[in-house]
């Protein structure tokens, strides 16, 4: 899962969570409030009463009577003024019972002792419990309706917000990892951006590139010297050998020993010819200007190889549906591509086996052809490693010292053609060619 999906999934969940807790608390907050709010109103009134009976005194209330009792129409709210019975009487908000003109009512009640005119006197101020959550469904409402607006709205916010924050990964991602070949030749440019840790890994990248690319010339360089350089002492070494084998004093016993050494330069020659022919592959060094048709090519390799066929009693079948024609190439480098894969197949098939060349098109998209084969097949173990230099399944087989398929592996790599294997021991190796849409003419 991309980051940008998990932080979009995350910031979604976690708005939800959020609006799903608001919507359980809601009802107990907005009573909370609702009642801290009357609590308030209460004290204010009682600080009004306060005030002008320190002003008018309390005869401005009790108009001569022993006490004093009012309310509103609806009984909403009830105000009480009376004589305290006791010397001391606890000042305390809560909701309590009081009966209005024989109708039994819940208020909320703020009960006051205070003394006036050498007298102590029990101020009771309430408001019915039914006004004060009259007004609670609405706020509630009202409140969970402004939550969905914030949380959508710094939802959106958040995404756009991650969707700017994340670009300069995106771009990272699609200049230094997506699409890019092997062994970086061309020069990236650094991201613009204003996040140090972006800034960092962009650096870090281009660095283990540049550091990638120059290990990858400096084996490439040593390998083509190396290569050049052996030519001329397996040259002169095989002349010497030839020119000891003309001479008639030399005995039998020796000229066997001289035939051995000169087949074993002669396999050292192929095996330097090979790597010069992988290294100059490397270093890009054929041109890639031809047009190809993928049958002609193909039945000019089954001529040349035909007659290994014949030597083994092998059957071929070459089915291909489509007439593809190959752009931007090189004619010589498919031939060894495909004279290398076929030769394979011979040379690890079974007596009586059976060579199938098969094809398959996706129009618009890419061209593949299958090499199958009815051979000993190679082990799982050892398919990651048959296209390496020097590594060689089937080892109990006579000739070859792996170099064919990482000749087949560069050329496709040049061709920018996808080579991939399956193999089942005992029953044969299919080898699937994928060609890309950009050379199919």
């Amino acid at each position: 899962m991309k980051l940008l999906t998990k932080l979009t999934l995350f910031i979604t969940l976690s708005k939800l969570a959020i609006v799903m807790l608001f919507v359980f608390l809601l009802p107990n907050l907005i009573e909370r409030i609702a009642s801290k709010y009357t609590d308030d109103y209460l004290r204010e009134q009682k600080k009004k009463v306060m005030t002008i009976i320190s002003k008018n005194g309390i005869n401005y209330y009790l108009q001569g009577e022993e006490s004093m009792g009012s309310y509103t129409m609806l009984k909403e709210e009830y105000i009480s003024l009376a004589p305290s019975e006791t010397a001391f009487y606890p000042d305390t908000i809560e909701t309590s019972e009081r009966i209005v003109e024989s109708d039994t009512l819940n208020y909320r009640l703020l009960t006051y002792n205070f003394k006036a005119d050498n007298k102590r006197y029990l101020l009771e101020i309430g408001k019915t419990t039914a006004t004060i959550s009259q007004y609670n469904r609405p706020l509630q409402k009202i409140a969970l309706w402004v939550l969905i607006a914030l949380t959508l709205f710094t939802l959106v916010a958040d995404l756009i917000y991650t969707r700017f924050l994340l670009a300069p990964l995106g771009k990272i991602i699609k200049s230094k990892l997506v699409n890019r070949r092997f062994p970086f030749n061309d020069d990236p440019h650094p991201v613009i951006t204003s996040t140090s840790d972006f800034r960092y890994l962009d650096s870090s990248l281009m660095t283990l590139m540049t550091q990638i690319h120059e290990a990858f010339e400096k084996e490439r360089e040593f390998t083509a010297n190396a290569s050049h350089e052996l030519m001329t002492p397996i040259s002169i070494l095989q002349n010497k050998i030839e020119n000891l084998l003309g001479e008639t004093e030399v005995s039998d016993l020796i000229q066997r020993k001289l035939i051995e050494m000169h087949r074993t330069l002669n396999r050292l020659k192929k095996i330097v010819n090979s790597l010069l022919l992988i290294s100059r592959i490397d270093n890009e060094q054929f041109s890639r200007s031809e047009v190809v048709s993928l049958k002609v090519l193909l039945e000019d390799v089954m001529d040349d190889i035909s007659h290994r066929l014949e030597e083994k009693e092998i059957g071929f079948r070459l089915s291909l549906k489509e007439n593809i024609t190959l752009k931007n190439c090189n004619r010589d480098l498919l031939y060894q591509l495909f004279y290398n894969l076929i030769n394979n197949a011979i040379k690890y098939n079974k007596p009586n086996g059976d060579i199938t060349i098969q094809d398959s098109y996706h129009a618009g998209s890419f061209y593949q052809i299958f090499i199958e084969d009815t051979g000993i097949g190679i082990p799982a173990e050892d398919i990651p490693t048959i296209f390496n230099r020097f590594k060689k399944s089937n080892l109990s087989e006579a000739g070859g010292y792996g170099l064919g398929l990482s000749i087949v592996k560069s050329i496709a790599n040049y061709h920018r053609i996808n080579v991939d294997v399956s193999s089942a021991v005992s029953r044969g190796t299919t080898f699937t060619l994928v060609f890309p849409k950009e050379i199919i003419y």
